[in-house]
């Protein structure tokens, strides 16, 4: 290639490079359903080892006993998902021209590598006690571990997202405008998501999914107060209360969504999207606990929760488009190439 050339190209939409990460960030969701059934099952330690699984890639009967097989495949999954999200920032590094969204993909990279190093000490440290919050060290990384997975999701999200047709196409950007009212209360829906995930993986890893044994009411006589506090009845009842704050501020996104005149047609189907989501994570959060907290409807609970985070961030994240378009210098232009009198001055 000739000296002073470059790779990087006008921000253009790619197809192959637009459904590749599309591609990318479902497959992250195989891996947090995975790690949730993990999770649910009581599987986390089946492996007493990392990164081998019994010191091998291949351990002696995962495939027919469940516990090792949800496990494994969890691990199996993350090595394809590191794998994917490296080929993505090399990619964006070698084609694209917008110098934000490279760092974006780089950091993709450094998540994903932190997520695999706080998994395995959360395997590596389950031995070693904290007295004070009875649990142990390896738990307190298995709640990191849910959150950063979060996240993740959301990065992967908005790298596909910039690499979209109706990111890139000018004519299919036009209505993605809304007023700084609307833009910040996306921003607070996704931060109370956040942290009502966090909440819940706390709970999860506490062994607090059944703290309070009855829903909507706390006690079996229709009280809404539990009788008795301890940490797993608090953190219970905080998720509960949390639930009824974002179930408020969700609905009241979806509702200016749908009432702004000029808002794009898809984030109006977003919103619409969103307010079924919700509907179906408070009746999954129900059977959860009227169920004695089924593996399979637990599960169903934490995807559910993974994607209405994604989908709130995506809508907010158009909304915020020709913001973070116009707020870095796109680079678009390739360097000029130098001649031989400029080089032999260099």
């Amino acid at each position: 290639m000739p000296q002073g050339s470059t790779l990087l190209r006008a921000p253009t939409y790619k197809p192959s490079l637009a459904w590749f990460t599309a591609l990318g960030s479902a497959w992250v969701f195989v891996l947090v359903a995975m790690g949730a059934f993990t999770t649910s099952i009581g599987a986390g330690m089946i492996f007493p080892d990392w990164p081998l699984s019994n010191g091998s890639l291949n351990p002696d009967g995962w495939l027919s006993d469940l516990a090792m097989f949800a496990e494994h495949s969890h691990r199996l999954s993350a090595g394809v998902m590191s794998a994917i999200t490296i080929m993505i920032a090399v990619w964006l590094w070698r084609t694209e021209s917008r110098s934000w969204l490279r760092r974006l993909a780089y950091v993709a990279v450094i998540l994903i590598f932190v997520q695999a190093l706080v998994g395995g000490l959360r395997v590596l440290l389950e031995h070693q006690r904290v007295n004070m919050i009875e649990t142990s060290v390896g738990r307190l990384f298995a709640m990191l571990h849910a959150c950063l997975a979060q996240i993740f999701v959301c990065t992967l999200a908005a790298i596909a997202a910039a690499c979209s047709r109706p990111w890139l196409k000018p004519q299919l950007t036009a209505n993605y405008q809304a007023s700084p009212g609307l833009r910040r209360l996306g921003v607070v829906c996704c931060a109370l998501i956040v942290t009502q995930l966090g909440i819940a993986a706390v709970m999860r890893h506490s062994f607090a999914g059944l703290a309070i044994p009855t829903f909507p009411q706390s006690t079996a006589d229709g009280g809404w107060l539990p009788l008795t506090w301890d940490f797993r009845v608090g953190i219970h009842f905080s998720h509960r209360i949390m639930a009824l704050i974002l179930t408020a501020a969700i609905m009241m996104f979806a509702t200016k969504l749908l009432g702004t005149a000029k808002i794009a047609r898809v984030l109006k189907v977003g919103s619409l999207s969103l307010l079924g989501l919700l509907a179906l994570q408070v009746y999954l959060g129900a059977v959860v606990v009227w169920s004695g907290r089924k593996p399979e409807l637990t599960t169903a609970h934490v995807i559910v929760g993974a994607i209405i985070l994604t989908t709130t961030f995506l809508i907010t994240w158009f909304l915020h488009r020709d913001a973070i378009e116009s707020s870095t210098s796109t680079q678009a232009s390739p360097q000029p190439r130098r001649t031989s009198r400029e080089l032999s001055h260099a």
